[in-house]
């Protein structure tokens, strides 16, 4: 099964490293002046980045559902 990732629009990200210091398993990184999702396996699908993205560059192309 193959998962989607979170995407990151590069015009968008003004490389302020919010999504990187809040991703706590490592998964995005700095690469140039963007972030990407530099460690795809490490991505728990949290969406904590899409949340804390100022600039609106990251889309979570998934929804978390919990059941209860």
């Amino acid at each position: 099964m193959l998962l989607a990732l979170p995407e990151i629009v590069a015009g968008r990200c003004t490389a302020c490293g919010s999504c990187i210091e809040t991703c706590h398993t490592e998964a995005l990184a700095l690469v140039g002046r963007v972030a990407m999702v530099s460690a795809p396996e490490r991505c728990d699908y949290c969406t904590e980045c899409e949340l804390v993205c100022a600039e609106g560059a990251i889309v979570c192309p998934f929804e978390v559902v919990i059941e209860q």
